[in-house]
């Protein structure tokens, strides 16, 4: 029982660790008679607070995160005031080149918008100037490594480039007059990692989702009618939103996620059987989570021209990043379920999994660096420490292999019971704080 315990604790952090999400800026680019104009959409209480998002998923990790979150309470007059007197820094470090030569920024308007719920972040809006040289027919952006990752977005010509930056890349020479659009298979292969980091390793809601549909059964059948079900749903509301067709706010589909998940964690306390229903309700809830999907699409645009082959790409990222969460979670209790079923010896099991606990825990305090966080958007312990409390359910299942059901009594009921609270407080923090 402590161990479960242990575990609901690591997933609860990781969790809350979402509400505090780090989205990269999106910058719209465009040049009118001689200016460059330069929009961009960021995080303006991170950049008063003077703090690096580089390696940064969620402003809890930052030691200055109470001064971010005093200043998502701030009125959008108070924040702007705080904002002006960054400026000269800012622009000073935002490095804009055309034809070789540099550009000097002028910051034109802040924009910042009213205050919300302060545990989510709010966007302000930086508008900027500046003179582009005579005969300069390229211009080159690199985006700061201290203000994480920034959506680049050239405007007003016809093949317009749009990149994705990582804290301290560089655009690279951007024709003025357009030509630089991706070509399609260019494209599609851009946007692969961008679905597959949406799930691994930004993505826990979706993560819980699927070891929910996982922990239903050890039988590979009930497993690929639910997976193939819910790939299903989502690619439809997938499309669909991002072709405009169908449009819900996210105050709406952020909920109703959460419930997905303590839905389908909780039948699998009850039940341990495929009904005929469950494929149906995996379908609607798809359905949900092709929505919140195509909110993370949407922040990030889509070339014009090249729409259909960035949206498959995506889609192919996000459902290899399902297939890896399955993957992991399958290679960690395939041994127990051998052991389960009679098909393998305890005492290799016991070994086997104390053996991963203790190097699991180990990895979490060895590779908690500041290059692991700044690959994986988190601490090692968010990633290492629940396989490592798993692998424990794993070896007490082995040890209590006489008793009936042992697998899904120690291993699938417990983990599904973290999962379906996890959904559970996170359906009371989007509704009611």
């Amino acid at each position: 029982m402590k161990t479960i315990w242990i575990n609901l604790c690591l997933m609860f952090a990781a969790a809350m660790a979402t509400a505090h999400e780090v989205r990269p800026a999106i910058g719209d680019l465009e040049v009118v008679e001689g200016q460059v104009e330069i929009t961009l959409t960021l995080n303006g209480e991170a950049l008063a607070a003077e703090v690096s998002l580089e390696g940064i998923a969620n402003t809890d990790e930052l030691d200055a995160s109470a001064d971010v979150d005093r200043l998502r309470g701030l009125e959008p007059d108070a924040l702007r005031a705080e904002l002006q007197s960054r400026m000269t820094g800012f622009t000073e470090s935002l490095s804009v080149t055309a034809g070789g030569q540099a550009v000097p920024l002028t910051v034109n308007a802040i924009d910042v918008d009213e205050v919300g719920n302060t545990e989510l972040p709010r966007d302000t809006v930086l508008s900027m100037t500046g003179p582009i040289p005579e005969g300069a027919d390229t211009i080159s952006v690199t985006w700061p490594a201290a203000y994480g990752a920034l959506v680049l977005r050239q405007q007003g010509v016809q093949e317009p480039y749009t990149g994705y930056l990582e804290g301290g890349q560089s655009s690279g020479d951007i024709q003025l007059g357009g030509g630089d659009e991706a070509g399609g298979w260019a494209t599609f292969a851009t946007y692969i990692p961008v679905g597959f980091d949406h799930i691994l390793p930004k993505g826990l809601d979706h993560i819980l989702f699927v070891l929910g549909l996982f922990f239903l059964s050890t039988r590979f059948t009930p497993l690929l009618w639910q997976v193939t079900s819910f790939t299903l749903a989502h690619t439809v509301t997938l499309a669909m939103a991002v072709l405009g067709i169908v449009s819900v706010p996210a105050s709406i589909v952020e909920p109703l996620i959460a419930a997905s998940i303590v839905y389908v964690a909780v039948e699998n306390i009850v039940s341990d059987k495929l009904h005929r229903w469950r494929p149906f309700v995996i379908f609607g809830f798809g359905l949900l989570h092709g929505l919140g999907f195509a909110s993370v699409l949407g922040e990030f645009g889509l070339p014009d021209g090249q729409v259909i082959p960035a949206l498959i790409g995506f889609n192919i990222g996000v459902e290899l990043g399902q297939l890896t969460v399955i993957a992991i979670a399958f290679i960690l209790v395939w041994y127990a379920i051998r052991v389960d079923e009679g098909e393998a010896d305890v005492a290799p099991a016991q070994g086997i999994y104390g053996a991963l606990a203790v190097i699991l825990v180990g990895l979490g305090f060895a590779m908690n660096t500041e290059g692991f966080q700044e690959v994986m958007g988190a601490s090692a312990m968010v990633f290492f420490w629940p396989l490592a409390a798993l692998a424990v359910l794993c070896a007490v299942s082995a040890t209590l292999v006489e008793q009936i059901d042992a697998y899904r009594r120690y291993v699938a009921v417990p983990a599904s019971a973290a999962i379906a609270l996890v959904g559970a407080y996170w359906f009371i923090e989007r509704v009611f704080l």
